[in-house]
C-alpha cells in the first residue's frame, strides 16, 4: 500500500471514530435530562408499546423507597461504587458452575443494552454495550441511571417501567409499593417473559425473601442515600 493510500485510510478512520463519538454522545448526553421516548427493547418488542412506558414514566422521588433498594439488592449491589463494570462479580461468574457471566451484567450494563441494543452474547454486541455504559456512567450521575433503568426495564411480557408495572400488577402508583411487591418485581427482572409477578410461583417467592434479606443485610434504602 502505497504511503498516500496509506493516509486516506487512516484520515478516513479517524473521521469514521469522530463521527461514531459525536453519535454516541447524541444518543447518551440529552437522556441526562430528557427522558428517552423509547428503547431498543421495546421497538424489538410487539407486545410493547412506546407510549405506554411515557404515559407510566415515574421520577426517582415519586418511586417508593423499597423499589430502588429492591432493584439494587437482586441486580447489583455494587452499583454505589463501581464505574459501570463490577469486575469481581465477572470473576466470579467466570468461575460459577452455572456458566459464565451469570449475574455478572451491573445496572448500567443492563440499562445500556435495553435502551440502545438487541439480546445476544456476540462479542461485538457486549462492545458496543460496553461502550455506551462507559459514556452513560460518564454523562449522568447514578440517580439518573437508576431512575431511567426503573422507567425501561421490562418487568412482564409488554410491561415495561415500574410505573406500568405498579399498575398492571398491584393497581397502584409506584410510590405505593410495599416492600414485599418490591421484591416480587425484582424477583423477576432476570426472566420476566417466564417469572411473573402478578402470579409469582415458588421461585419468584424465595427469591423475593432472599432479596428482601439482602435489602437488610445493605442496611435498608440508605444504602442509596449517598448516590448521585
Amino acid at each position: 500500500m502505497s504511503r498516500l493510500s496509506l493516509k486516506s485510510v487512516l484520515r478516513f478512520l479517524s473521521l469514521a471514530a469522530l463521527a461514531g463519538l459525536i453519535i454516541s454522545l447524541l444518543l447518551t448526553v440529552p437522556l441526562r435530562w430528557l427522558n428517552p421516548p423509547t428503547t431498543a427493547f421495546i421497538l424489538l418488542d410487539s407486545n410493547a408499546r412506546s407510549a405506554d412506558m411515557r404515559a407510566h414514566w415515574t421520577p426517582l422521588s415519586e418511586i417508593a423507597a423499597s423499589m430502588p433498594i429492591a432493584v439494587v439488592a437482586s441486580e447489583d449491589q455494587r452499583f454505589p461504587t463501581h464505574f459501570g463494570f463490577d469486575f469481581s462479580s465477572i470473576w466470579q461468574a467466570l468461575h460459577d458452575n452455572n456458566g459464565p457471566m451469570r449475574g455478572a451484567s451491573t445496572i448500567s450494563q443492563q440499562l445500556s443494552k435495553n435502551l440502545y441494543l438487541w439480546s445476544g452474547r456476540s462479542l461485538f454486541r457486549k462492545g458496543i454495550e460496553a461502550w455506551f455504559t462507559l459514556l452513560i456512567e460518564l454523562t449522568w450521575p447514578k440517580e439518573r441511571i437508576l431512575e431511567v433503568y426503573l422507567n425501561v426495564v421490562e418487568f412482564g411480557p409488554g410491561v415495561y417501567g415500574v410505573g406500568q408495572a405498579s399498575e398492571t400488577f398491584f393497581n397502584k402508583p409506584a410510590s405505593q409499593l410495599t416492600r414485599f411487591e418490591a421484591s416480587v418485581l425484582a424477583a423477576v427482572l432476570p426472566n420476566p417473559k417466564q417469572l411473573s409477578a402478578q402470579r409469582p410461583s415458588t421461585y419468584v417467592y424465595r427469591r423475593a425473601h432472599d432479596i428482601r434479606t439482602a435489602i437488610r443485610y445493605l442496611g435498608g434504602p440508605s444504602y442509596l442515600a449517598g448516590i448521585r
